[in-house]
């Protein structure tokens, strides 16, 4: 049965598509997916991701138990509301998920995971916690909102009461507090979100959802779909759960080395997280497949499934679509690993209906701070 989140009428009274989204009727777009995007890398620009699950970890030993659970280092985290970004692994190293972890309290950690992974996340988060006496808990009660572009931030702080816009104003970036609006409701907001852009990820109390969304619509932050949040995570470089990395992919293999920690535990021992072994052994004698970014200069969409041909073998396109900053394709590949030249046109090429065209490599992201970067 497919699910609603909280704003669905609001959703369809402004003439959105709606799709299926892993079992949501989620919005694809209000009109024009690429007015939407601009409208982010410009502007300010919303996004209902209350599909989102959020899940409250509990308990004396909760830290302990999150240095075991994932491949980033929580001792990181060593001052209230500051954020990390990790992935959590299976014992083969492959990502079970990627998610944010906010520490809260020395015995209170939140996490924001994927909604298409929902399910396997808590059964293993509750797998793993009961060795650690962590309580887990599901918060159903919430929704989400993120606001994102250069604009996002000063609308959203003419939201909040003179404390609160001063405590958000102040965050740095992976940073989260609780605040409240002007009308004193209270809302987790977070300096965080997955477009490239700046702005907050706004956890609220799912009753209180639909006035928030309609307080920012009035502060003039204009609706955003589906389709606009997948064009604006791809040009930041960011994975997509599920098309870029799976079960079978680990960090290394998914571009994400920078979310591993091998480091030593407090007992300066070497941490013992989940799939450890696999990432020491891959950091050891090398990773099998490397993940690349693609510029497409020929007319024409990449898209995902298509072969990548290399001078180490075959990979191919992950993530592909048509960038509306750059104007022209880009994309994801998973590749053999191997020394391939930035920017070799005719050196990788892509079989695009039988025929091989020739595309550049790149550094990801392919914008940064809304432009595109040197050489793209």
């Amino acid at each position: 049965m497919t699910q609603k989140t909280i704003l669905n009428d609001a959703h369809r009274a402004l003439g959105a598509k709606m799709v299926d989204f892993g079992g949501w009727d989620m919005p694809l777009h209000y009109g024009s997916q690429v007015e939407e995007h601009h409208q982010v890398r410009r502007d300010a620009g919303m996004f209902d991701v209350s599909h989102m699950t959020v899940v409250d970890l509990e308990g004396a030993r909760v830290r302990e138990f999150l240095r075991h659970l994932v491949a980033n280092s929580v001792d990181k985290l060593q001052k209230p509301g500051k954020a990390l970004y990790t992935c959590m692994l299976n014992a083969q190293g492959g990502v079970i998920d990627d998610l944010i972890i906010y520490y809260l309290a020395d015995d209170f950690f939140r996490l924001v995971v994927n909604a298409a992974t929902r399910d396997k996340d808590l059964a293993w988060i509750n797998a793993q916690a009961q060795a650690f006496a962590v309580a887990v808990t599901e918060r159903r009660d919430f929704s989400m909102i993120a606001v994102q572009g250069p604009g996002a931030r000063e609308r959203v702080l003419g939201l909040l009461d003179a404390d609160g816009a001063r405590v958000a104003g102040k965050l740095g970036k992976f940073a989260a507090a609780q605040v409240k609006a002007a009308d004193g409701g209270a809302l987790f907001i977070a300096r965080t979100g997955y477009t490239g852009e700046d702005g907050f990820e706004i956890v609220v109390p799912g009753e209180r959802a639909v006035a928030l969304w309609d307080a920012l619509l009035a502060a003039g932050v204009k609706p955003a779909g589906l389709g606009a949040r997948d064009t604006l995570r791809l040009e930041a470089g960011m994975n997509l759960y599920g098309q870029d990395m799976d079960e079978t992919v680990t960090p290394y293999e998914a571009g994400l080395a920078w979310t591993v920690a091998l480091d030593d535990g407090a007992d300066g021992k070497p941490r013992d997280f989940i799939g450890r072994d696999v990432l020491q052994a891959q950091k050891d004698a090398g990773v099998p497949r490397q993940l690349i970014g693609l510029v497409m200069d020929d007319k024409g969409v990449l898209r995902h499934g298509q072969r990548v041909l290399t001078p180490h073998g075959d990979g191919e396109i992950l993530s592909g679509t048509f960038s509306p900053t750059l104007g022209k394709a880009i994309a994801f590949a998973r590749v053999p690993a191997g020394d391939i030249a930035m920017g070799a046109g005719g050196q990788v090429r892509v079989d695009i209906r039988g025929k091989e065209v020739p595309v550049r490599v790149v550094r990801f992201p392919f914008v940064r701070d809304g432009k595109p970067q040197d050489g793209i």
